[in-house]
């Protein structure tokens, strides 16, 4: 297995050595590859878009669907090219801006939550360290991959500038950890995922869809005291990046219950209608409908039945 890391990896590093225009000619084929001849993911992405702009015609729903696989092409290529990227390279394409309130936050002792999505390249963004004070230590919370050699070369990836990766898993542990060491975090979350059925605690209005929502950041920067920041991303052209801290509050716990995650919800969803393409449209985020939560939730147990088909509950519930 450690031989077949090595492989992958010394692949992947000499590809990266390529110059980027030469990544943006391999996307450009790329694009037809995945798009125009194997159809990848097209009637997922398709269906995403016409129910998320109801409003638009079916020529501007096409202009993002094929926006959206242009850049997902880039999206990759760049992603490669992050493994040898100067740090020159790096700070010219992908720029902070709003890192003083950041710094000002951490300065006086508080850690960050920072709320963003699966939208332009959240891979790059992983440069954060290059933009703020020192003093912070900056990281990501991710999900372990099953496949161990492409984990630990997306952790080298991901943490090459100076970043954590921590494990979905061990969040709430490693917090403590940093605060109990007076270690001010910087630490991003991508909330826009699927919540498994038993996590489902809260449903927002998202891109026209009745959505169910990741909630436990909220909680985490609830509980530890974290100042929630928003990461507005802007695609400013080919390879070029910028991304501005946006200050949600500095008290989470003074919100109500959900009200960051509604606001978390509101601003990408502004963030995603500026420029649709940028989006990762090509997974099913509507796959849980309140319908089928509402079968599977028992309310005298307060237990949600996650074995059973949709089927065995309706016989269950005499429908």
């Amino acid at each position: 297995m450690r031989l077949l890391y090595y492989v992958i990896y010394s692949l992947w590093f000499l590809l990266s050595l390529l110059p980027l225009r030469i990544h943006y000619m391999l996307s450009d084929l790329l694009y037809l590859i995945i798009y125009r001849l194997i159809h990848y993911r097209v009637a997922v992405v398709r269906k995403n878009i016409q129910e998320s702009f109801p409003e638009k015609d079916a020529d501007e729903q096409l202009a993002i669907e094929r926006g959206f696989y242009h850049w997902f092409c880039d999206y990759l290529a760049e992603s490669v090219k992050l493994l040898t990227m100067s740090r020159s390279q790096m700070r010219r394409r992908m720029v902070f801006k709003g890192t003083d309130v950041v710094d000002e936050v951490v300065r006086n002792g508080q850690s960050c939550a920072v709320y963003l999505g699966h939208y332009c390249n959240w891979e790059w963004i992983t440069s954060l360290p290059l933009w703020v004070t020192p003093e912070a230590q900056c990281g990501q919370i991710y999900h372990v991959l099953e496949n161990q050699e492409f984990d630990k070369l997306f952790l080298k990836l991901r943490q090459r500038w100076g970043a954590v990766c921590i494990p979905m898993a061990e969040t709430l542990r490693r917090l403590i950890q940093y605060r109990q060491a007076n270690q001010p975090v910087v630490i991003g979350y991508i909330g826009d995922q699927v919540p498994f059925w038993n996590n489902i605690h809260h449903w927002c209005q998202f891109l026209n869809h009745d959505t169910p929502v990741l909630t436990g950041t909220e909680r985490l920067a609830r509980q530890t005291g974290q100042a929630a920041f928003y990461l507005d991303v802007r695609r400013l052209r080919r390879g070029y990046y910028e991304a501005e801290f946006k200050l949600i509050t500095r008290e989470p716990k003074q919100l109500a219950e959900f009200e960051l995650t509604d606001i978390y919800f509101r601003m990408l969803e502004e963030s995603i209608r500026r420029d649709p393409a940028c989006y990762l449209w090509s997974h099913n985020r509507w796959k849980r409908t309140r319908e089928e939560f509402n079968l599977r939730y028992d309310s005298d147990t307060g237990r949600v039945d996650i074995i059973s088909s949709v089927e065995e509950l309706k016989k269950k519930k005499g429908l």
